[in-house]
Parts: C-alpha cells; structure tokens; sequence
C-alpha cells in the first residue's frame, strides 16, 4: 500500500515521502496513529496544503524535544531489583520499568518511547535510548542493582557488582567466609551443651 509520512519514521522515511508498505503496518499502526495517510489525490492535495503549517509544527516541537534532551544528558536512573549471586535478574527490566524511573527523574515520557533492542535481565550499567521526537534521540543509563549502596558503587566504577569473589577483594571475602563458619561452630558448640544437660 502507497502511503504518505506526515512525520519522519526510522528506516521507512521523511515527512512527505511516498512510500510503499505492507497493507497491515499501515492499517494498523501507522494511519490510526496519525504518521501517515493512504496516498489518493485528495489526500495528496490536503497534504500539500497543509505541508508549511505541518512542517512549522515539527520544528518547534523537534526543537523543544532538543532542550529535554540537553536536560537529560547524562541522567543515570537506578533500580534495584532480586538478582541471583551470578547477577542475573529474577524476571527483567521493561520499557515501563525504564519509562516510570525516568519519570521520577523528572521528566515525563511514555514507555512507547523507550527504544530497547533487548531485554534486560543482568544487574549492571545498561543504556537505553529515549525518542523524545522522531528526530531526537537521548541515551540514558539504567543501573541495575541489588540495593542503592550497590548502584551507587556501580555509577561510580562503571563495573557491575555481583556476589562472585572479585581478585581484588579476596582477603574481605575470606573474613566473612570464616565470620559465618565461626558462627556456625558456635551454634553446634551450643547446641551439643543443650543436649548434654
């Protein structure tokens, strides 16, 4: 189906081109979103008209869209999530969740706006990119972790914090091995002078 883009969409084209779909993508999604209209004379002629006005009205959001994106440069959103001592996640992180954490940052935009090309199930410094306009795109970092003192160790050395034994950790990890097994030895200690008595 011939149809006519009344805005910019990612690998189909530019406002006003004419462009052949399949009969479902624009049935479907792009005419009843408003992004484009069936390609007839009346239409054309109604596009044409109104090109000027469409074409002003995209600039000034495009450049609105430009300064949220300036303010969001940079943003780092934390989330904090069950993960195994591995690191993987116990489900995943979705656009929504993306969506609702940038939102309580402070700027509020749709989950549709969320652009992930894959699902997220691992804790660590991920980026997302947010379509705040069809032409402007922004990269935000979503750091997963266990708990906040986790995400902000996280931002600060860009290197994911697991339950694994890091080489430079070894003397840590070793007091704590041999704190639980002397609790562990206390507790039989107590348990064999109650079955004594």
């Amino acid at each position: 189906m011939q149809i006519i883009l009344l805005e910019r969409i990612e690998k189909l084209g530019q406002m006003g081109d004419l462009v052949n779909v399949k009969t479902g993508y624009a049935r479907n999604f792009l005419i009843p979103q408003g992004k484009a209209l069936r390609a007839t004379k009346a239409n054309t002629e109604r596009f044409e008209a109104e090109r000027a006005q469409r074409e002003a009205n995209n600039l000034e959001l495009r450049k609105d869209a430009e300064t949220e994106a300036g303010k969001m440069k940079g943003l780092a959103v934390n989330m904090v999530r069950a993960a195994s001592e591995m690191g993987q996640l116990f489900g995943s992180v979705t656009s929504r969740d993306i969506s609702d954490a940038v939102t309580e940052a402070g700027f509020t935009i749709d989950r549709n706006q969320v652009i992930m090309d894959r699902s997220i199930k691992t804790l660590g410094l991920t980026e997302a990119r947010i379509r705040l306009h069809p032409e402007v795109l922004v990269t935000v970092i979503v750091n997963i972790a266990r708990s906040l003192a986790e995400a902000e160790t996280q931002l600060k050395t860009g290197i994911a914090v697991t339950g694994e034994i890091t080489d430079d950790e070894p003397e840590a990890a070793e007091a704590e091995v041999e704190a639980v097994e002397g609790e562990a030895t206390e507790a039989e200690a107590a348990e064999g002078d109650e079955s004594a008595s």
